[in-house]
This record gives structure tokens, sequence and C-alpha cells, in this order.
């Protein structure tokens, strides 16, 4: 589910599980212990990539709707894990969104120092109220980092998914590239900063995010969390199906 290869001081992740890459709960668990990996090696940069045409779909949501209230906390639980990690990592993260990213894929792109987004006919955004779930706190806590929170209120309340150059012109992503240098794009930013002063970089690194770490410091860790909560309601439950239907046709 994940492929990794260094390129000098630069770990590269690829997401590798066909055909989406989806999150499930051995996906998520593959990209928590490759991130721990990263942190142990010798590695001073990381890039997070995709396949071509594809960073993430999000959530396995098929797979997901089988589990009962047990089963999914064990996988918001796992969720939120990746998501501390990307937050907290101590090396610096590129993005290479190469291709749509659509509700989780956008979440983990945004956890990213920086993004490099392909050109195309390609989207990412926050759809998850257009198929029935809350995103909670911390992912409009994250978004509203990253975009302001007039362009999060309206981006979330309204699911809207960005074209590249959309989401370029606000700050969603920091960079767009052909779609076949995407991921070349994002090594040589990771690679830049890598040359750069360990200590001083960590440093400043953990200053200019101890925000986005206590947005998700306790993420996933109450019971009530509004994701959990949602999950089995009737109406998102219905809309999560429904969805699931159109994509069979």
């Amino acid at each position: 589910m994940i492929e990794t290869r260094s390129i000098g001081d630069v770990l590269e992740i690829r997401l590798a599980r066909p055909p989406v890459n989806a999150f499930n709960d051995a996906m998520l668990a593959a990209i928590r212990d490759a991130l721990a990996a990263a942190t142990r090696g010798p590695a001073r940069a990381l890039v997070v990539s995709g396949r071509p045409g594809m960073f993430s779909a999000g959530l396995d949501v098929p797979s997901l709707l089988a589990k009962n209230p047990a089963e999914m906390h064990v996988f918001w639980r796992l969720f939120f894990d990746v998501q501390r990690q990307l937050a907290s990592c101590p090396l610096p993260i590129a993005c290479a969104i190469t291709g749509h990213s659509p509700a989780g894929g956008a979440v983990l792109a945004m956890y990213c120092d920086y993004r490099v987004m392909a050109q195309g006919a390609f989207k990412i955004g926050l759809n998850e109220v257009a198929v029935g779930i809350h995103p909670g706190p911390v992912i409009y806590g994250v978004l509203r980092r990253v975009v302001g929170a007039r362009r999060a209120e309206l981006l979330l309340a309204s699911a809207r998914m960005l074209t590249p150059d959309e989401a370029l012109a606000i700050g969603l992503v920091d960079e767009l590239a052909a779609p076949e240098e995407v991921v070349d794009r994002a090594i040589a930013w990771a690679q830049n900063l890598a040359r750069l002063p360990a200590a001083a970089l960590a440093a400043t690194r953990a200053l200019a995010r101890a925000d986005l770490i206590e947005i998700v410091r306790t993420a996933g860790v109450e019971v009530e969390d509004p994701l959990e909560r949602h999950w089995f309601e009737p109406e998102t439950q219905a809309a999560l199906r429904a969805m699931v239907a159109r994509l069979k046709k």
C-alpha cells in the first residue's frame, strides 16, 4: 500500500493502493508506519505522493459502511493518529498532489509544509457535506489555517471542489506543475530544505507549526467527536450509500 524511494536526503512515500488510494485501516496504518520509519532514518525531508491522476480519493466508504460503531471508532483513531503524526513530523514534508484529491486526500495534503498539484482536469477540496459527513472542528481548523476563516466557511459549507488554478489562487496549494513534473517539483522543494542547517530548520518549523499541532492534538480522543457521532446518523448513512451506488454504475 506504500512504496518508498530515496533521492539523496529526500525520502518519497508514495501511496500505492489501487485503484484510488482510498483510506481503510490497513492503508492508514501503512502511512503511519512509513512516517514513523522515515523519522528514524537518514532522510532530512519527505515527499508524499500518489499515482498519476489520483493522489487519494479519501475514505474507503464502501468498506467503512460495513463497520459497526466499535470498528469505526478504531478507524477514526487511526485517521487522527496519521494527522497528528503529519502535524508534528520533525522533517519538512512536500505533497505531490498527482491528480484528484477530494475529502481525506485534501486533508492529508493540508498537513504538509508545501503542496504541488498537477495541472489539468483535476479537483481538490473538502466535499464531506455533499455526502452527508460532518467535517468536524479539526478539519475545519486545519482548512482555516491554510485559507483563512471566511474561505474555509464557504468551502466547507458548500462542499465545493476546486480546480488546480482555483486552489492555487486561495493558497490551498502552493505550486502547479505539469502532471509528469509534479513529483520532481515536490522533490526539488524538499531537497532545498534538506540542505538547510537542520537544527535551525527544526526549531523554526516547530514554532511555525505549533498552532497546527495544537489543532489536532486532542483530535479523535473525545468519544463525542463529531465525525464519529454523525457517521451513523440515518441521513449520513443514506447519503453515503447513495454515493456508493452512483460509483457502481
